[in-house]
């Protein structure tokens, strides 16, 4: 019996379609909508990428909370970036996309950079991404921020698809 389960999970994993390069370039276009929405300080924009109910986790500090918790202590961020009183900037790289047309799982690291007046910060953070494609749209349902990351594996991966 075990052999025709593992025969019959390994039949269902070979018959999954790969996702599309339409996907990929909705997905890269995602997230160069939520760069976008760091640099410009567009706390609207940035809040509309997630799901409503979406989680954030803290993997490192073995914390789970809602990202409207999240989303208002990061506003003020936000705020001064869009009235020029702080630059800000996030890029994303990923070592693993899990990718269908209607869900994506995708692991990478985040580089996130800011200054103001009191200078300059900025954190480079391994993460799990769990989107959803609804009305045409992706949305993420939960990010977790699991550790920092260091500038070699940064550099260890390329950017752009993978």
């Amino acid at each position: 019996m075990k052999r025709l389960t593992t025969a019959f999970f390994l039949l269902a994993c070979t018959a999954l379609p790969a996702a599309s390069q339409t996907v990929i370039d909705e997905l890269n276009a995602y997230w160069a909508e939520v760069s976008r929405t760091v640099a410009e300080g567009d706390f609207e924009g940035y809040a509309a990428a997630y799901h409503p109910d979406a989680v954030l986790v803290f993997a490192s500090s073995n914390q789970s909370v809602p990202l409207q918790t999240a989303l208002a202590g990061w506003q003020p961020g936000f705020e001064a970036t869009a009235v020029g009183d702080m630059t800000a900037s996030v890029a994303f790289r990923f070592s693993q996309r899990l990718l269908s047309e209607t869900t994506a799982w995708e692991k990478g690291i985040f580089h996130y950079q800011s200054e103001n007046d009191q200078g300059t910060s900025g954190a480079m953070v391994h993460f799990t991404a769990l989107s959803i494609k609804k009305d045409g749209r992706w949305l993420m349902l939960m990010e977790n921020q699991m550790a920092e990351a260091t500038q070699a594996e940064w550099d260890a991966l390329a950017p752009g698809d993978k």
